[in-house]
């Protein structure tokens, strides 16, 4: 089947900085998709500190309990990563193909298990064809680049694009780079993460302090995102340090988060998370549009959050947006089935900046025409302020079209 790129795909690939003490690998196992690579590798430098959150749902896949298992350790030298199979619902035979693949990477790189992280993506429920990945993680492993736009690509499974961004500040007069790459189209409303994404910097970053700085920009980022309301079985955010652009004579780790260092990271990294996060909804399966759900007014953020889910998540919603019909009703609709609190007379809702209810009644100056002309743009902002308190969230989400029936029905052929 051949992919149409999705009509909200950046024009081209950003430019990616190289990040110390990381190796770069790619190559193609030939089981799954032919004239591409399907294995992702990545080598880290000894010291390398990492972080992770995973998905919350209660099938997790081989690979998810594999690195759940080790980021206790809080340290890494590799990551591996292979496209078309899950490695989950595999059974005993699935743990075991998942120990092959570590214990090949421990031979190799000659280091500790525990520090070996593994995460696949792919049709769930199917074996994982064990000779030829081997092989051709054996091959990714012997190489030494730092190809963003080749690694990005062999991670995709449905993905229309290839997803990354990063960005370069300075940390004690050292340029300190970070990078981050994903994939993401269907199976998206992670409650943690998404499907999968890696990002690394070099920065030197207590493993501590890094998985706080992931728990928090998770919120906004992956945790902000919905293209279908399905949870993945893989579901996993990983995030590498190696410390190589602050390993120079006097220069200390931050090993603390009210570290002033990190004022500057942090608003890097927010940007990375949040930037890949879009790049995954707007490459959601058949997507034509970028949705933006706002929410404020609410009793609580957790309120807010909940219905703009609601909205985000619904089909009729989604199809109605898909098709530029102002179909207000659908809205009311699904902010009501989030069973949070809410008074009538007090909503206020925009599509854009068209104003369509104001305390609960029809704007006098709505206009259907205005609204409809709106929603035919590629990115439709729905602004509803609830005046009860301060609890305000945002989700993004994209419209639901035939294509995305098309490309599940046709998934495994």
């Amino acid at each position: 089947m051949i992919k149409k790129i999705s009509p909200l795909a950046p024009k081209n690939f950003p430019k990616i900085p190289k990040v110390k003490g990381v190796d770069l690998g790619t190559a193609r196992s030939g089981v799954k998709y032919k004239g591409r690579s399907d294995i992702f590798t990545a080598i880290f430098d000894k010291g390398t500190t990492v972080a992770g959150s995973f998905t919350q749902s209660k099938i997790t896949a081989e690979p998810v309990d594999f690195c759940r298992k080790n980021i206790a350790d809080g340290n890494a030298r590799a990551l591996v990563v292979n496209a078309g199979f899950a490695n989950a619902f595999t059974g005993a035979k699935g743990k075991k193909i998942n120990k092959s693949i570590a214990v090949n990477v421990k031979k190799i790189l000659k280091c500790r298990e525990k520090d070996i992280f593994i995460c696949s993506t792919g049709v769930i429920g199917e074996q994982i064809p064990l000779r030829p990945t081997n092989k051709a993680i054996s091959q990714s492993l012997k190489e030494s680049g730092s190809n963003w736009k080749q690694s990005s690509k062999a991670i995709t499974t449905t993905d229309t694009f290839s997803k990354a961004s990063g960005r370069k500040i300075t940390i004690d007069g050292h340029e300190v780079s970070i990078a981050g790459i994903a994939k993401g189209s269907g199976m998206i409303s992670p409650n943690m993460a998404t499907m999968l994404a890696f990002i690394f910097t070099d920065a030197a970053i207590d493993s501590r302090v890094l998985q706080t700085l992931l728990n928090l920009e998770l919120r906004n980022s992956f945790n902000a995102i919905t293209v279908d309301s399905d949870t993945s079985t893989n579901d996993t955010v990983l995030v590498f340090a190696t410390g190589k652009a602050m390993d120079h004579g006097n220069v200390k780790p931050i090993s603390r988060t009210g570290d002033p260092r990190l004022i500057e990271f942090r608003k890097a990294f927010k940007e990375i998370m949040h930037d890949l996060a879009i790049q995954i909804v707007k490459d959601g399966e058949g997507a034509s549009k970028l949705i933006h759900v706002k929410v404020s007014g609410a009793e609580n953020s957790s309120a807010a959050k909940k219905i703009a889910r609601s909205i985000a998540d619904s089909p009729l919603v989604k199809t109605a947006i898909g098709a530029s019909d102002p179909n207000w009703g659908r809205i009311i609709m699904a902010m009501g089935k989030a069973r949070e609190s809410i008074q009538s007379t007090k909503v206020s809702l925009k599509i854009g900046k068209n104003l369509i209810l104001k305390n609960g009644e029809v704007s006098r100056s709505y206009s259907e025409a205005k609204t409809k002309k709106y929603m035919k743009g590629s990115e439709i902002l729905i602004d509803i302020e609830l005046g009860l308190a301060n609890g305000d969230s945002d989700i993004w989400t994209c419209d639901l079209t035939e294509g995305y029936i098309r490309i599940n029905a046709d998934y495994r052929s």
